[in-house]
């Protein structure tokens, strides 16, 4: 009888957690996705390969090494006549010495896809204490590795409940316009944006082209960010510069409420 009420409570206890996590989601993503206040995006380092190389990097890095980010969003902002005309302040959080779990791989089920994201978000309320209100605040955690020739990096995530971002990017100045790219496109993902790229990784048309009308639909001189390549013919692609060279879609726009059908 006593097991009995002790595994009776546990699974209260449980539905409570799970309805307050989901209520929470449902508050931050109304409240992030309203735009009628700036969103905030926290920049929080982590040296991957621990090397001094990398430190060395994560303690030479500035806000400003992140203001293309805010640039990009400002303009497609106005592109989009949003009322709001700074729709995201991106600022560099404290670095992070502990890393967070590893995540699926892409082909990977639901089920583990799941599992890791409840872990995510555990480790990141470990780690980053909510001392400040999480409603508008992106917390996009970048793991930066030394630069490998020939070497591509993983996967990024962005969860779409949670604000939070899993970077990978490298640890390279020249590389600062690229991972802004990442950074954008993975925030974008955390207040509703899909991907507009297929399982070939080239950007699907036409609501992965920046201009999908045009007479030769690879003449594209920019990327939809969502895509995040220019196609330069029906299975080639190139990875832009920096945001410079990219644009937010009209479908993107729809999904994170930027405009209304």
């Amino acid at each position: 009888m006593a097991k009995t009420t002790f595994k009776t409570y546990r699974i209260f206890f449980l539905i409570l957690i799970l309805l307050f996590v989901a209520l929470y989601s449902y508050e931050q993503k109304r409240a992030s996705t309203s735009w009628y206040k700036t969103v905030e995006i926290m920049i929080y380092p982590i040296n991957v390969n621990d090397s001094p190389e990398v430190d060395k990097y994560i303690a030479n890095l500035k806000d400003n090494h992140f203001a293309s980010i805010d640039k990009f969003t400002a303009m497609q902002a106005e592109k989009y006549k949003l009322i709001l005309s700074k729709p995201t302040k991106t600022t560099l959080g404290p670095q992070i010495n502990i890393l967070p779990p590893t995540p699926p791989q892409p082909d990977s089920s639901i089920l583990s896809v799941i599992t890791w994201s409840i872990k995510f978000r555990y480790w990141a309320w470990q780690n980053t204490p909510d001392n400040e209100s999480n409603l508008r605040r992106a917390r996009m955690f970048v793991l930066y590795h030394k630069t490998v020739d020939g070497k591509a990096l993983s996967h990024s995530y962005g969860l779409n409940k949670g604000l939070l971002g899993y970077v990978n990017a490298f640890a390279e100045k020249t590389q600062q316009g690229q991972n802004n790219i990442v950074i954008a496109h993975e925030f974008l993902h955390t207040v509703g944006a899909t991907d507009k790229y297929g399982p070939n990784g080239e950007p699907i048309y036409p609501i992965g082209y920046a201009v999908p009308d045009l007479a030769n639909p690879y003449q594209q001189k920019k990327a939809e960010i969502m895509a995040g390549r220019i196609p330069t013919s029906a299975k080639e692609s190139k990875m832009p510069k920096s945001l410079k060279s990219c644009l937010i879609g009209k479908q993107t726009a729809l999904e994170i409420n930027w405009l209304k059908l």
